[in-house]
């Protein structure tokens, strides 16, 4: 049985490349998690293999209990998100993953070119603690129970999370759906 994406990607999502692709790849991630930090590099790969045939969204799912900063690290990336670089910080934190204490998420800001004292007061905005939990929320009943966890055009990927795997099974998703494209 395959388990759905509840709620489908909306306006309340981060989405990087063309929103009209036939290939939807939604990201369940912790910025503190070193799988998610290993997935970095082989999203980037699918996104250049792809290019507008993917559609690609990020959706907050920190796991506090074995992540301690994970939910601040979220919480910045929403930050950056209300001064238009949420991708930038995104990519920041992942590929900074050992060093996310709170200077180094201010440090982050004013290297990715945000108004540091905005980011220092959207950190305390509780709408975007509220915008992480919904995340997660999101991803507990699309039956989400690791990071990270991917779901293709709304449905579950169970197989493998390696480049030429997931490129593969995106590939031939597309030759199904590109005939309605």
């Amino acid at each position: 049985m395959s388990t759905l994406l509840k709620p489908p990607v909306n306006s309340t999502d981060h989405i990087r490349g063309n929103s009209n692709a036939p290939l939807e790849l939604v990201e369940y991630g912790d910025f503190e998690c070193s799988d998610c930090g290993h997935a970095y590099p082989i999203i980037k790969t699918i996104q250049q293999a792809l290019g507008d045939d993917l559609k690609f969204v990020f959706r907050n799912f920190p796991l506090t209990q074995i992540h301690p900063h994970a939910v601040n690290a979220a919480v910045a990336a929403e930050a950056a998100a209300l001064q238009n670089k949420f991708w930038e910080m995104h990519d920041m934190i992942l590929q900074n993953q050992k060093h996310l204490e709170s200077e180094d998420l201010l440090l982050y800001a004013i290297k990715i070119g945000l108004d540091p004292n905005q980011f220092e007061n959207d950190m305390q905005n509780n709408a975007l603690r509220a915008k992480v939990e919904a995340d997660f929320e999101s991803g507990v009943r699309s039956g989400v129970n690791r990071t990270p966890s991917f779901f293709i055009n709304g449905v579950k990927y169970e197989g493998a999370s390696e480049a030429n795997e997931l490129i593969y099974y995106l590939k031939n998703k597309l030759s199904e759906v590109g005939s309605n494209f």
